[in-house]
């Protein structure tokens, strides 16, 4: 879902903010939060930017065609009362 690099970067993002003192374990640490956050972000329910759009496409045409039958039925309702 997320890509490597995607991840990676915010790993060295997050291990970039570390106080001085820490900067001798940074390479443990990204790994560390590399790891928590492809296990987080594994265990959401998430889909891709372009499967969102996908689907939002296809609810545009879903609810244009709602539309059309709703108003083909209004047409057709004082016709049935006849």
């Amino acid at each position: 879902m997320f890509d490597t690099k995607t991840i990676d970067d915010m790993a060295s993002k997050l291990a970039g903010v570390l106080p001085p003192a820490l900067h001798t374990v940074k390479e443990d640490l990204e790994k560390t939060f590399k790891a928590i956050l492809q296990s987080a972000l594994g265990k959401m329910d998430l889909v891709t930017r372009e499967e969102f759009e996908v689907q939002k496409l296809v609810l545009a045409k879903t609810r244009a065609n709602l539309e059309a039958l709703e108003k083909r039925i209004e047409a057709l309702e004082p016709q049935k009362a006849e």
